[in-house]
Parts: C-alpha cells; structure tokens; sequence
C-alpha cells in the first residue's frame, strides 16, 4: 500500500501545480514523470485520479462547497483545497476505494503537507460527505484489480480462492 500513498502524494503536488497553472494534462503529466522515479502501476494509479478529479471537478467542488460551511472554495489553502478534492472524487467516483481509507489517507496527506489543523479540517469535511454516500464506508464496492462487483460470498473468500477450492 505504500506505493497508492506515493501515488496519491504525487496526485495531489500535480494538481496544486495545475491549480495554478492550468496547462493540458499530457503536458503535465509528461513535465511531472520527468522528474520522478515511480512504478508503472503508481503512474497510472497516480495519473487515473489527477484525470478523474479534472474530469469531473464542477461536480466536486460544487460538492465540497455545500460541505464546508462558511469556506469559499477559493479562500481555501490551496494544499487543502486539493486534497479535499482528490478525496472527494475517490469517495464519489471509484466504488473500489471505501471512503474509510480515502479519508485516512486524505488526513494524513494534509498533516504531511499542511499540518495538524489541516487535517482534522479535511476530516471535518469528508466526514460530513461520506455520510451522505450511499455505500458502504469500510469495504470497496468493486474490486481494485478486476473492477468486477464484491458480494458477500466473494468478500470473504481468500483472495486467489475460487468458490470450488472451499
């Protein structure tokens, strides 16, 4: 698990540099890895969440604002801003991560990156959000590796075991 938390750091620096300077995201990406020694997996993980937090970022931070009471998007630390951000697209768009974890992991990147009060003003945020999630908060909707659905008789199962083996 240490190379999604690399992946997410990594997430979060690309999008604070594209918060400030918007540029496309291939120019980004290519400027970025450039500079880095990172794993194939860590790259497209990294780059998956960067891409999806773009795509959909009206949707986010119309979500984030109706979350943070009294908090103008923009009047946000900019570090936070991102985090908050990343997280809130993991929590709405990939059913393979429980919030749980998005929310952990968030915290922690806002300590490392802005310190103790920013992270519990991040978990301020998300945990008001993962409430109004309609999805289990501790177990992935999907499988991380297949993307095919998790079900009760699937969940418990040892991973490499087919029902047969049982």
């Amino acid at each position: 698990m240490r190379e999604r938390r690399a992946a997410r750091e990594w997430a979060v620096q690309l999008l604070f540099q594209l918060d400030f300077n918007p540029t496309d995201l291939g120019t980004a990406f290519g400027d970025f890895w450039g500079k880095k020694k990172a794993s194939t997996r860590a790259r497209t993980f990294t780059e998956s969440l960067v891409e999806g937090v773009d795509a959909n970022r009206a949707t986010i931070d119309g979500k984030i604002q109706n979350y943070a009471d009294n908090w103008d998007l923009k009047r946000m630390a900019a570090v936070d801003r991102n985090i908050i951000r990343l997280a809130m697209y993991e929590m709405l768009f990939r059913d393979d991560i429980p919030p749980i974890v998005t929310i952990n992991e968030a915290v922690d990147l806002a300590k490392a990156f802005s310190g103790f009060q920013s992270g519990k003003f991040v978990n301020g945020i998300l945990d008001r959000a993962r409430k109004d999630i309609a999805r289990p908060a501790r177990t992935p909707l999907t499988s991380p590796l297949s993307g095919s659905p998790i079900n009760e008789r699937t969940r418990s199962r040892p991973v490499g075991k087919s029902a047969e083996e049982e």
